[in-house]
C-alpha cells in the first residue's frame, strides 16, 4: 500500500534546506515558503493527490491573476517534484503576451518625483535615497545590500543575486548624496541602507513606506512598489539607448525575453501608434 502524501513540518523543512542547498536567492526562498504555506493551509493535513493540487489550482483562479497563480504553482510543482511526487504536479495557466502595460499600473516620471518630493517633506530622507537608489541603477530591493561605502568609493557595486554577480554602475550625483547619508549616521564601512538593529532592510518595511507616501504625494497606491520604480529605470534606460541585450544585462536578466516585460510601451502610447496608423478612411 503507497504512504499516505502529508506535508508535515519536517517535509517543509527538508525541502527549506534543498532551497537553500541550491543557493536560491533568500527572496525566493521567502517566497516559496510563503506559497508552501499557502497550499498547506488549503490541504488542511489531506493527503497530497492529484485532484487536490488541481483543486487548489481552481481557488487560486477564483482568487489572484494569471501570472500570480502561475508563480505560486511553481512554487507548489517544485515542492512536489522534490518529495517525489511529481505526479500531482499541475500546469501552468496559458497567459497571451501583453501588448502594452496598463495605465493604471505605469509609474511615471512625474509621480515619481512627486514621491520624492513627499519623502522630503517627511523627513524621510533614508526612503528618499532608497527609491532614488533603485530607480537610478535599476537594482532589486533585495540586492540594496550591496550599496556599500566601499562601492560608493569604487563607483560601482558589485551585486550577487541567483547565482550571478553584475556591476552596477553609481552615477555621480547618487554617490554624492549617499556619501552624505553615510557620514551623516557615521556608517564608515559596508552597507548603507541597514535597520536600527544593522540588518539589511526588510523589503517589506520599504514597500511599506512607499505605500503610505502615496496620499501625500497624490500618486495611486496600485502604482507604488519598489519592483515598479526597477520598470521605470528601464523604460528610461531603453528609451535612451534602444539595446535590449544592454538592459538585460544591466537588469541582471537572463533571458531578454524577460527584459522585453520592462518596456513594452503603455497603453496610452499604444493608442497613439494606432491612430498614426491612419488606416480609417
Amino acid at each position: 500500500m503507497r504512504e499516505e502524501r502529508i506535508i508535515t513540518p519536517e517535509t517543509v523543512r527538508a525541502f527549506e534546506e534543498q532551497l537553500r542547498l541550491d543557493e536560491k536567492s533568500s527572496a525566493t526562498q521567502q517566497k516559496y515558503r510563503r506559497d508552501l504555506g499557502r497550499f498547506a493551509l488549503f490541504a488542511e493535513g489531506r493527503p497530497v493527490t492529484k485532484a487536490l493540487t488541481v483543486a487548489y489550482k481552481e481557488q487560486l483562479e477564483t482568487q489572484y491573476q494569471a501570472a500570480s497563480v502561475n508563480a505560486m504553482l511553481a512554487a507548489l510543482n517544485e515542492f512536489l517534484r522534490f518529495s517525489g511526487w511529481g505526479d500531482c504536479c499541475v500546469k501552468a495557466l496559458r497567459v497571451q503576451k501583453r501588448a502594452f502595460w496598463p495605465a493604471e499600473k505605469e509609474l511615471t516620471r512625474t509621480e515619481y518625483e512627486r514621491l520624492l518630493a513627499a519623502a522630503e517633506r517627511a523627513g524621510q530622507e533614508r526612503l528618499s535615497l532608497i527609491i532614488q537608489t533603485i530607480c537610478a541603477t535599476g537594482i532589486r530591493v533585495s540586492e540594496l545590500q550591496f550599496i556599500t561605502v566601499e562601492a560608493l568609493a569604487r563607483g560601482e557595486a558589485q551585486v550577487k543575486c541567483k547565482g550571478k554577480t553584475r556591476s552596477v554602475f553609481l552615477v555621480p550625483a547618487l554617490r554624492k548624496k549617499i556619501r552624505a547619508y553615510a557620514r551623516q549616521k557615521h556608517i564608515a564601512a559596508g552597507a548603507v541602507f541597514l535597520s536600527t538593529r544593522g540588518n539589511p532592510l526588510n523589503r517589506s518595511n520599504i514597500w511599506r513606506d512607499m505605500k503610505r507616501l502615496c496620499a501625500f504625494a497624490g500618486v495611486r497606491p496600485e502604482k507604488v512598489f519598489p519592483h515598479n520604480l526597477r520598470h521605470l529605470f528601464a523604460r528610461v534606460f531603453y528609451g535612451i539607448e534602444k539595446d535590449i541585450a544592454k538592459l538585460a544585462d544591466i537588469l541582471g536578466h537572463s533571458s531578454i525575453n524577460t527584459t522585453r516585460i520592462y518596456i513594452i510601451s503603455t497603453g496610452k502610447e499604444h493608442r497613439k501608434k494606432m491612430e498614426h496608423m491612419r488606416l480609417v478612411i
